[in-house]
């Protein structure tokens, strides 16, 4: 029997394997396209890891009323343990006169996702990413997938443009029957007059 066998260990120890999918989840979250490409068996084990820090970041942006700054900033913690934390011993390392190491992408990871990602699924219930299988890979026949985050602006802008080439063919399918119709007609019009 598989009791209390949820995951898949990936090959790794348990630290390298939970910063294998703080790592993924950051790539995920700070990617422009908001897509990677990753092996298929670490793309199903970052999905729940990714959606329950948006679910964090939901839950932020909907607070409202007496101590929500207060809960905002424990769920901004919480949600930081699902990446890498800022530059270690960063105060420390700087000395006076220097620039301070700039911050890591995990804080910038954050950051994103309490400002822009919280507010886009803030009515959704669940389901922020999506794994689509793309084949094997040539060197080692592994299988790929690409998880992406689901409404990303590319998806939005291809419904977009869906929409205005049905909007266009319903113009042209509403106008031609008018067309054929008024033709015969002038047709008819003209026939008579040649009699």
């Amino acid at each position: 029997m598989r009791h209390l066998k949820a995951h898949r260990k990936l090959g790794r120890t348990s630290e390298h394997r939970m910063s294998l999918l703080r790592n993924l989840a950051t790539s995920l979250i700070n990617s422009r396209e908001e897509r990677i490409v990753t092996t298929l068996p670490k793309a199903k084990e970052l999905r729940p890891f990714v959606e329950k820090a948006i679910t964090l970041s939901r839950r932020a942006a909907s607070l409202e009323g007496n101590g929500s700054e207060a809960s905002g900033l424990h769920l901004r913690r919480q949600a930081a343990a699902f990446f890498h934390s800022g530059n270690y011993r960063r105060a420390i390392t700087t000395r006076r006169g220097q620039t301070p190491p700039p911050r890591t992408s995990g804080v910038a990871a954050v950051r994103r996702l309490f400002d822009e990602l919280g507010e886009r699924f803030k009515d959704r219930p669940g389901g922020y990413t999506r794994i689509i299988k793309m084949g094997r890979r040539a060197g080692d026949g592994a299988q790929l997938a690409i998880i992406e985050l689901v409404d990303n602006p590319r998806e939005k802008e291809a419904q977009e443009t869906a929409r205005k080439r049905t909007k266009g063919s319903a113009k042209k399918k509403a106008s031609e029957p008018k067309a054929t119709a008024a033709a015969p007609e002038k047709k008819e019009a003209e026939g008579g007059s040649e009699e």
